[in-house]
């Protein structure tokens, strides 16, 4: 199938198709003498795996590491990517209801408290740290410690969510001013790790140094984690905090 056809077929734009090619996210399987990229079979199949995965909000680099994985298996990422399908929907119908009950709400048909006009949105919020985060975080620290938190998340008034966001954006001006010095020992650094403690109380049952530390060093361990404070704060911001985290943790 030659690149005009499979713009027709699938409704990727071929400058998109060629962007693909260009970052190894999707070749050709061959390429005529005159220059026209040949598509089969495996790589119709490809493309359809990767607009699946873009309609779950995959990042490409992330469409690519998967598909490239020896141990990729279509049928069993079709399976995950109906369970996740199912979740979407699920959220765009609980937001549906939410809007729904707002109107009724404003036009004094229905009674509604702060905290479920949110729900749908810390919901929300779960299911893409699950999502990116969910299996590591259970091996590391246990099924029931994962439930607790999600549930004491989700039992969030709206004045402690609001205050969770602003600590986290305290908590990157105070990783970004420290990472200039570049001492993990300042006292600036410390109000860093101390930010950063209060901002996981949040959510956390029980917070220990030990689990912090086990935090941090997830944080530099894995990519996804790793580009979380780095995209947010400065690159190298990760493994600053994960090594001032361990100075602060260590004298609790």
């Amino acid at each position: 199938m030659l690149i005009n056809e499979l713009v027709k077929l699938s409704g990727v734009s071929a400058r998109t198709l060629r962007y693909y090619d260009e970052i190894g996210l999707m070749r050709p399987s061959a390429v005529a003498e005159n220059g026209y990229r040949q598509y089969s079979q495996d790589d119709i199949d490809r493309l359809q795996q990767i607009l699946f995965y873009r309609e779950l909000d995959f990042k490409l680099e992330e469409i690519k590491k998967l598909l490239d994985h020896p141990d990729y298996k279509v049928k069993e990422a079709l399976k995950k990517q109906f369970e996740l399908l199912q979740k979407k929907r699920q959220y765009i119908d609980d937001l549906l209801i939410t809007i729904e009950q707002t109107i009724q709400m404003m036009e004094g048909e229905l009674k509604m408290t702060n905290e479920q006009k949110f729900d749908v949105f810390k919901n929300k919020l779960i299911e893409e740290n699950e999502k990116s985060y969910g299996q590591e975080i259970r091996d590391k620290y246990g099924e029931a410690q994962v439930e607790t938190s999600n549930k004491k998340f989700r039992d969030m008034t709206e004045e402690q969510y609001n205050a969770m966001q602003q600590l986290e954006q305290q908590l990157f001006e105070r990783l970004k001013e420290a990472l200039v010095s570049g001492d993990v020992t300042s006292d600036i650094a410390m109000e860093a790790a101390e930010l950063h403690k209060r901002w996981l109380s949040f959510s956390w049952a029980k917070y220990t140094p030990e689990a912090h530390i086990g935090l941090a060093q997830m944080y530099v361990s894995d990519d996804r984690f790793t580009a979380y404070y780095d995209e947010r704060v400065a690159p190298g911001a990760t493994q600053f905090l994960h090594d001032v985290i361990t100075v602060y943790a260590a004298n609790k």
